[in-house]
């Protein structure tokens, strides 16, 4: 008899658990209640900018070894693209100061060493203030772990975790900032090459996995919302979804792969993270000028990222909760003020689009990350993932991935 894994969410986490499970030889069946997979990591074709653009900007590190590997997995990774070497560009809005962050390709973090290569104005002393980050415990905050200030605070460490973290960075967990770190400032050059989805999201790490598990043979079903888990004693006896009820065979196993709400309504009593904040996008149909950083940090603006794609200049703001109100064009007006200032660019306010998500994911402060679960449940064969899952890791694509790999690894470890 066959065994079926039935996995509720084709986000990255839902679909990262389908490519492993289905490779492995499992009947893999996934049900979204979307139209369209990808979650919060998707692309789709915008009307007013007349471009296909992605939901939000994510950017993937060379160091993100799950996210990497699942699009190998899935024959991706080479629309993953980015410079040779670890190099980050930043401009300070505040006082025009512009610099070159460079992190080479070495496996230890040498570039703190020199001068030429680290933050303007920062001296080794200051990175080594950050130690107590690394290592602290997820139950500490970031601003009592290190210094919130001065030249490398303002302009490294906040950017990045204000980026990893989705909150202000002394509120969040240094936990999870430590880990952040670990993997990519301390990991070196070689961990920190920026890669972005040139193509688009859905291009590079959606669609390919749907028709990659369809041709493996598993079902992938859309507008399939799950309603209710029907349990029996320890285990999750069926599925209902309102249209059709699937009673589960005795070596069927299901993944929940859903956002928290849903998780805890279709679970009473899960522990899940109640507070969000919201990352704010913004995508201008407007070709880059010559020379533009595919990424550009930005300091002392509204505009914290800058994204030149091939055809469109797109940014994105995160702990964005104060400008989800905010009239749309106004804040596409003043997005755009910025990006002038930061390309030397004269033209009038060109197509755009604004997409605010406003759960976009848990705060990661200590309380929220203590609500997180395991992907274990009280049912046998029901698992968790999800990047709002203990996986470490603050809300980010290589903790979904991980989030997926875990609990496929469950599936596969109970044979």
């Amino acid at each position: 008899m066959s065994k079926t894994v039935h996995i509720i969410g084709a986000g990255i986490s839902g679909l990262s658990a389908a490519v492993r499970l289905a490779a492995a030889g499992y009947q893999v069946r996934v049900h979204e209640a979307m139209q369209q997979a990808g979650g919060r990591c998707r692309s789709y074709f915008d009307a007013a900018t007349g471009l296909t653009i992605d939901n939000g900007n994510h950017l993937l590190l060379s160091g993100n070894a799950a996210a990497v590997d699942y699009a190998r997995s899935i024959g991706t990774d080479a629309g993953l693209v980015g410079p040779d070497s670890a190099e980050f560009s930043f401009a300070d809005l505040a006082d025009g100061q512009r610099w070159t962050l460079s992190l080479g390709n070495s496996r230890l973090p040498l570039w703190v060493l020199d001068p030429e290569r680290r933050v303007p104005g920062t001296t080794v002393r200051d990175y080594l203030a950050l130690a107590p980050l690394v290592w602290s415990p997820a139950s500490r905050l970031v601003g009592d772990a290190i210094p919130c200030e001065g030249p490398l605070y303002r302009k490294l460490v906040a950017p990045l975790l204000l980026a990893a973290l989705n909150v202000d960075p002394p509120e969040g967990s240094a936990g999870l900032a430590g880990a952040v770190v670990r993997k990519t400032l301390l990991a070196g050059g070689q961990a920190c090459r920026p890669l972005i989805a040139r193509d688009g999201l859905s291009a590079v790490l959606v669609e390919p996995a749907i028709e990659k598990l369809r041709a493996q043979g598993a079902e992938v079903l859309f507008g399939h919302e799950l309603r209710r888990l029907n349990m029996s004693g320890d285990r999750i006896s069926s599925l209902d979804f309102g249209d059709d009820v699937i009673t589960l065979g005795a070596e069927d196993k299901v993944i929940l792969a859903v956002p928290p709400r849903p998780a805890a309504s279709l679970l009473p009593g899960l522990k899940t993270p109640g507070q969000f904040r919201a990352i704010v996008n913004a995508h201008f149909n407007y070709v880059p000028p010559p020379g533009q950083p595919a990424l550009l940090g930005v300091v002392g603006g509204l505009v914290e990222w800058l994204f030149a794609f091939p055809n469109r200049l797109s940014v994105t703001i995160s702990n964005g909760d104060r400008l989800v109100d905010m009239p749309r064009e106004q804040l596409a007006r003043e997005v755009w003020q910025d990006i002038c200032k930061l390309t030397g660019i004269t033209a009038n306010l060109p197509p755009w689009q604004i997409v605010r998500e406003r759960r976009a994911t848990f705060a990661a402060t200590p309380e929220q990350n203590a609500l997180r679960p395991g992907a274990v449940t009280s049912w046998n064969n029901l698992f968790l993932a999800g990047d709002w899952t203990d996986t470490g890791l603050p809300a980010t694509i290589e903790g979904s991935v991980q989030s997926g790999n875990r609990a496929a690894d469950l599936v596969l470890r109970q044979g």
